[in-house]
């Protein structure tokens, strides 16, 4: 895009750190439009189905990269504030990023941009971010905590790791290639490093289309489809998105638990016996009582032997909201490869960066993860190593930053 907005009174770098710097090159389209009433030509709007080459805006009632489809590279960048009991710092870092992000989404170099040329529109870029439990602690802020808004305790069966949990400020970047991505994170550190440090960085990819381009369901590292059962159109409204308080009106909750996987171990796993395990068929991801992936589980079904035909503990049982009074929630998921070196040479490490989005996270999210923690089949397979709660905050105007309304009287 060509040519110039000026910069939006009390937002942007001028504002926060009393920099000179003009913005240039800076037109931020929308794909449906503030609310519906943003003045202006928006771009056209972007189907559910697109899953790359699409342009986003931050200038929506939710912020993009919840609902919006997985594109192929996700980072997580998880902060700790330098000065957790002072809220100004916080503002200042979220007035900063959102002018970053205005540039970023819209494919123009942020001011001071070190690398401007590596701005590039239409390719999928988002910029999430989400605010950790500590925020709440601020003086003034604790009675405006979401509703559900709790940090998960330690499951029986985690293993946590300090280095991959917790944190004050997330941001997720997310793209169609890892060059976008690298850049975008770059330029989100940099302007955080005044605020806040680094506690962790996660990343991930994720392959959401078929051989001819057209949108799949993905597979995680076992090769199983991973996400079928997600909600949409009207039960996604209701599973997703929270209503208040005030300021968080379309915002949501996240849980980000990095689980590793015994690649190994399931290698050496029979195909039938991975099979039943996952409750589902791993060529065509149907149920064991179906024929598409898309059938729902019949969990009377028995065998020829009066035994389920899904296990009792097979994942998909103990996550099926039949058997969770109704709970839902909308998955996404990063597969990811690790590799460290040490005193015993190079130590691999692969497994799933498990994202979890619920409007209220004690109500949904918590009992459905004590039910698969209690009993899950998948667990001689899999450990929780890392998990991190996050308050995702609705998207903001044009003229707007983020989370504004949190820190108002």
């Amino acid at each position: 895009m060509t040519g110039a907005t000026a910069e939006p009174a009390g937002l942007g770098r001028r504002a926060v750190l009393g920099s000179s710097a003009a913005v240039g090159g800076l037109a931020v389209g929308s794909t449906l439009g503030w609310f519906g009433g943003q003045a202006g030509s928006p771009a056209a709007p972007v189907t559910p189905e697109a899953v790359i080459r699409q342009r986003y805006s931050p200038h929506e009632l939710h912020q993009a990269g919840i609902s919006t489809p997985t594109p192929a590279v996700t980072r997580l960048l998880s902060f700790r504030l330098r000065t957790p009991r002072v809220a100004a710092e916080l503002t200042k870092l979220l007035r900063l990023w959102s002018g970053d992000i205005e540039a970023l989404m819209a494919g123009a170099p942020i001011p001071g941009d070190t690398a401007p040329d590596m701005a590039q529109a239409g390719v999928s870029l988002s910029v999430t971010v989400g605010l950790g439990p500590r925020v709440f602690e601020l003086p003034g802020l604790a009675s405006r905590r979401p509703s559900g808004y709790v940090e998960v305790p330690a499951m029986a069966h985690d293993r946590l790791q300090d280095r991959w949990s917790g944190g004050d400020v997330l941001a997720i970047v997310a793209a169609d290639d890892p060059t976008t991505v690298a850049y975008a994170s770059r330029r989100l550190e940099r302007d955080a490093a005044t605020f806040a440090t680094l506690a962790w960085v996660q990343g991930g990819s994720w392959r959401g289309t078929d051989s001819a381009g057209q949108p799949v369901t993905g597979r995680n590292l076992f090769g199983q489809l991973d996400g079928t059962a997600n909600p949409s159109g009207a039960d996604l409204e209701a599973v997703v998105w929270a209503s208040g308080p005030a300021w968080f009106a379309g915002g949501t909750t996240l849980v980000v638990r990095r689980i590793e996987l015994d690649l190994d171990f399931w290698d050496a796993t029979t195909r039938e016996r991975q099979e039943k395990v996952i409750g589902r068929r791993l060529d065509s991801g149907a149920p064991l009582t179906g024929s598409h992936e898309r059938d729902d589980l019949d969990l009377t079904a028995l065998d020829a032997a009066g035994r389920p035909l899904i296990a009792l503990d097979a994942h998909a049982r103990r996550a099926h909201p039949s058997v969770n009074g109704g709970r839902r929630i909308l998955r996404r998921g990063l597969n990811y490869t690790h590799t460290e070196g040490g005193h015993r040479g190079v130590v691999p490490s692969a497994g799933l960066v498990f994202l979890s989005f619920q409007a209220d996270l004690a109500n949904q999210y918590l009992p459905l993860q004590t039910s698969l923690d209690q009993r899950d089949a998948l667990h001689d397979w899999t450990a929780t190593i890392g998990s991190a709660v996050f308050a995702i905050p609705p998207g903001f105007g044009p003229g707007d930053w983020l989370a504004r309304g949190l820190f108002e009287p």
